[in-house]
Order: C-alpha cells, then sequence, then structure tokens
C-alpha cells in the first residue's frame, strides 16, 4: 500500500480576472494557512490495472465504475477490479485527447438506473468524432450496459484530436450539465451559438431542451447550450449550499480558469484570456471586455487543470466548502480556498501523486483520485 505522506505548500499565484496589474503580482487572497492534519494516499486501484481512468462514479451499493480512455468501464467493488469490462460500451475514437471520457450516475438511480456516459463518437457527419452524451442502464448480472439512449452529440465530427471536454454534473432540479471543448477550432466554434465546440450544455435527464434554456428559439441556435465562450472545461461540480455549477478548463499557455456557470454568459474564450499561444505569441490583447465574464480564478503558468470536486465531508474538517482541483502537468491536487462563494487562496497538496485525470468525493466520503499510470487512490487522515 502507497502511503506518501501529504505536506502543505501555500502557493500564490495570479489573482482573479480584471485585476490589475499590481493585484495581478499579488495574487487574489493570502488566507492564513492554518496547522494542517495530515493525511496519505493509499492505493485502491493500481495503475496497471487501470492505466487510463478517466472518470468516475458510484452505485448506490458503493460499487465504483471507471472509464479507462480507451473504451473500456471497470466495476471496482472493496478495491478489486471486475475481471472484465463492460460490455456494451459504445464504439469511441480513442485519438489524441478522445476517448472514453466522464461518467455519473443519476440522482436517482435506486429509481431508474441511469448511468451517463460521455465519449468521442465517430457517428454523425464528417471524418473524426466529436463529443457524445449517452444514457444506459446495467444488465442484471452487471455485466453489460443495456437500453442505451444518445441524448446529445455535438457535430461536426473533425480529425483533430483535442478538446473534446468533457464533464457531467447534475443540478438539485435533476438537470444534466455537461461540457464539449472547441475542439481545436477557436477562431469558430466557442463565441457562435449556432455551432457545437466551446459551450456547456444543459438538458432534461432525457435529453430534451428545456424550455427556459437562454437560446430557445434563437435563429439556428443550439438550444441546448447554457453558457459558451469556453475552451476545454474538464472539470465539473456543484457547489453545496447554493448549487451553482463550477467548472474549470484549460487555458493555453497561461490562463488555465475556473468558472461559476450561469445561463447565456460569454466567458470570452479565445476573445479575452490571460494566456498566450504555445509558441509565445498572442493572440488577444484583451483579458476582460463588456459582456464577458471574468473567471472565478486563474493560472498562470498554467497546471493543466483536471477533474474538481467541493469537499463536504467530516473527513476533512479543515476542507469543508473548499474545492479541490487535479493537474495533469505537475502532479498535484489544489486546494481552493472558498470564502462567500469566492476563492481567496490556494495550496499545492500530494506533489507527485501522478497525472490527475479526476477528483470526486465518494458516498463514503473520502475522496477519490484518478491518476494517468498510477491508478485510483483514495486521501486518508493519518492515525
Amino acid at each position: 500500500m502507497n502511503k506518501p505522506v501529504i505536506y502543505f505548500l501555500f502557493l500564490l499565484l495570479a489573482g482573479c480576472g480584471g485585476a490589475s496589474e499590481e493585484a495581478e503580482k499579488q495574487g487574489q487572497g493570502e488566507a492564513a494557512l492554518e496547522t494542517p492534519r495530515e493525511y496519505t494516499t493509499e492505493t485502491i486501484v493500481s495503475g496497471d490495472d487501470i492505466p487510463l481512468p478517466w472518470g468516475m462514479t458510484w452505485l448506490p451499493n458503493g460499487t465504483m465504475l471507471v472509464t479507462n480512455r480507451e473504451g473500456e468501464i471497470y466495476l471496482v467493488s472493496d478495491g478489486q477490479r471486475s475481471e472484465a469490462s463492460l460490455e456494451g460500451v459504445p464504439e469511441v475514437w480513442a485519438n489524441g485527447q478522445g476517448g472514453l471520457l466522464d461518467i455519473a450516475v443519476h440522482p436517482e438511480y435506486g429509481e431508474n438506473g441511469w448511468i451517463y456516459i460521455t465519449y468521442s463518437s465517430m457517428e454523425g457527419p464528417g471524418e473524426g468524432a466529436n463529443t457524445s452524451l449517452l444514457r444506459a442502464q446495467l444488465s442484471e448480472d452487471r455485466s453489460s450496459l443495456v437500453n442505451k439512449e444518445v441524448l446529445y452529440k455535438a457535430e461536426p465530427n473533425t480529425e483533430k484530436g483535442q478538446h473534446f471536454g468533457s464533464r457531467i454534473s447534475f443540478d438539485e432540479e435533476g438537470y444534466v450539465y455537461f461540457s464539449v471543448g472547441d475542439r481545436g477550432n477557436r477562431d469558430e466554434n466557442p463565441q457562435d451559438i449556432t455551432r457545437d465546440g466551446g459551450k456547456i450544455y444543459r438538458l432534461h435527464d432525457d435529453g430534451t431542451v428545456p424550455d427556459d434554456n437562454p437560446f430557445v428559439g434563437e435563429e439556428n441556435a443550439k438550444e441546448a447550450i447554457y453558457s459558451y465562450g469556453h475552451r476545454n472545461p474538464q472539470g465539473m461540480d456543484r457547489q453545496p449550499g447554493t448549487g451553482s455549477i463550477w467548472t474549470h478548463e484549460h487555458g493555453p499557455r497561461g490562463g488555465d480558469e475556473v468558472n461559476r456557470i450561469e445561463p447565456a454568459k460569454n466567458y470570452g474564450w479565445p476573445e479575452i484570456s490571460f494566456g498566450i499561444n504555445y509558441d509565445s505569441t498572442s493572440f488577444t490583447e484583451d483579458t476582460a471586455r463588456a459582456g464577458m465574464e471574468q473567471p472565478e480564478w486563474y493560472w498562470v503558468p498554467s497546471i493543466a487543470p483536471s477533474g474538481m470536486a467541493f469537499v463536504t465531508s467530516d473527513t476533512y474538517p479543515g476542507w469543508q466548502g473548499d474545492l479541490l482541483v487535479g493537474s495533469l502537468k505537475f502532479s498535484y491536487l489544489v486546494l481552493c480556498r472558498v470564502e462567500g462563494g469566492v476563492i481567496t487562496g490556494e495550496e499545492i497538496l500530494f506533489e507527485d501523486i501522478g497525472r490527475v485525470r479526476d477528483v470526486r468525493q465518494g458516498p463514503d466520503g473520502y475522496i477519490y483520485v484518478a491518476t494517468e499510470g498510477n491508478g485510483i487512490q483514495r486521501l486518508v487522515p493519518d492515525e
């Protein structure tokens, strides 16, 4: 059992979007660092068993469902991975960043048995793939997916291998939200509500479009769109207490963001950004414009965020209400301190835990971290 001891390092980074240059240099907050409780990690599933985990969710009986990006879904019970992956998983285009992505159970799973999955689908017009949202149920013997229904398919397909998104979350009213990245087409997709890509979508749980979605009735609009101007959102969770949906997304070179999602809002990509091109050239001079939202928090340099979870568990008393974000680039967790609905500072946790792909709080109150190559680990208090 792997149990590296955690240590905390307080890190002040660039402040909230729209701040002055002076404020940017100082960072967004200087929250006092309390004496930390020590935590360790324990390996639940090895990287050999699930090498590229992307999403995690739980059945009511505590069994975990884990997607592997290459196209498999495994059941994990009492730390043991099922010998075989589920049958009936939709075919995925496992290229670049594409593959089998997020997974979530319906809030009323005990009554309806629905499981929701996002993946890179080759169905529809064009070569390559685009992000699709599907729901399905488990067979009685829990060996396969049955009763599969595609609820949404972004179009058109493209052979570009980047920016599929994609996370899934439910709000307190049972609407399902999911993200689709800009698919590598920043100049056309994110700012155009008649095109898929670079958006957060909201649907009824059966895939129908809610009548009060913000762009219902607009000419040629994709009516499932809830917000737009996003780059590549790979983190999403509902904030406890407020019920608000929060996301984070990859920037280019710098400018990763945390955003609070509101209907019809434009989050700016690529018209405003705190990032630059990978070759160090600039693609915009603006970090703020009228009618475009500022992030709750951003990172310069980029941390390549993936996975996020608000902490509510009594297991982590010093973290309750705060937001955990995974870093692919630096192989650590970031604890964003949240006070009054505002991120006031951050701490780096578990350096070298591995390239973090997903972070979830399980029904047992423990935080689970899915990493590429290092498997799935659970955060536990030191005795």
